[in-house]
């Protein structure tokens, strides 16, 4: 490159509008900056989703067949391992279709925490190189999970038709209540964990270990009455903190009809309202953090 072309790209960099990479505003002004970057973004985030689900599967000859090959082979394990050989099948009607909503539902709150977790780590060329508001990549591993939610939702609909017990009426607003609860949840989550996993990358092997802890802590292969049987009013109150666990329930409840009967908490919408309400406070939290620790992501990475 010559002298004049050097100085003539220096001048053209020059009149440009400077970009920080550090948050600006408050807590409420800096929010609707971030935002409005973000929307700005959509093209991006889009390429970006579509990226993270052809990167999955790449050189993979039955591709997105995978998403549902993966959950039906935990089904399987499951519901031979506990449907069958520990009993579970006798005590839950329609067992199959008990434990794959819980599942489906479980596999999106962990695909967006883990991979929400090494995303920013994960893309760390683009975040050195350019400016972009770099919630993108979380966001992008939420897009990604929750078009896996959907293709599995390929295989549990058609098995509800053939069982019969289509579910209708007010019953079916569980769903959006509890998908949200999930992404919300998730999402504040794998916000605040990206971030601090720059600094501190043991953070995605402790990720590992919560999540399992988490699983067995709410009730995707188990019932709910075992829990209520088990716990006292103190421990069950604990137990119904957990917002994966209201959002099992709450699935549950939406579309499996065979269940109807099955003891469930009382006050099951109104706990899941007010866990969403409090999963958007923390999701701002997240994103405050966030924008406050990315400052410094490039030089860390």
């Amino acid at each position: 490159m010559s002298t004049l072309e050097s100085e003539g790209r220096s001048a053209r960099l020059a009149q440009e509008d400077w970009q920080s990479s550090a948050p600006g505003g408050g807590l409420f002004s800096g929010t609707l900056r971030s935002v409005r970057e973000i929307a700005g973004q959509k093209e991006l985030l889009g390429l970006l989703v579509r990226r993270e689900l052809k990167a999955r599967y790449k050189d993979s000859t039955l591709g997105f067949l995978w998403s549902l090959l993966r959950p039906l082979s935990i089904l399987v394990v499951y519901y031979v391992a506990i449907g069958k050989f520990l009993g579970a099948e006798r005590q839950i009607p329609e067992f199959a279709i008990y434990i794959f909503t819980g599942l489906m539902i479980w596999q999106l709150f962990s695909e967006i925490v883990s991979s929400s977790t090494g995303s920013i780590v994960g893309n760390a060329g683009l975040v050195r190189k350019i400016y972009l508001p770099r919630e993108v990549f979380p966001f992008a591993t939420v897009g990604s999970a929750l078009f896996n939610f959907l293709t599995q939702l390929v295989i549990l609909i058609p098995a509800i038709l053939l069982s019969g017990s289509i579910p209708t009426g007010s019953r079916l607003l569980y769903v959006p209540l509890s998908l949200a609860v999930i992404v919300v949840f998730a999402t504040a989550l794998g916000l605040a964990l990206a971030a601090v996993n720059v600094y501190l990358r043991d953070v995605q092997y402790l990720v590992e270990i919560s999540l399992t802890i988490l699983f067995w802590a709410s009730p995707v292969v188990y019932s709910w009455a075992l829990v209520r049987d088990a716990l006292g009013s103190v421990a069950e109150g604990i137990y119904l903190d957990n917002p994966i666990t209201l959002a099992v329930l709450g699935m549950q409840r939406a579309l499996w009809v065979a269940g109807t009967d099955q003891p469930s908490p009382e006050g099951l919408a109104g706990r899941l309202g007010v866990c969403l309400v409090v999963g958007l406070v923390l999701l701002w939290l997240a994103q405050r953090l966030f924008a406050r620790l990315e400052g410094n992501f490039a030089q860390e990475l």
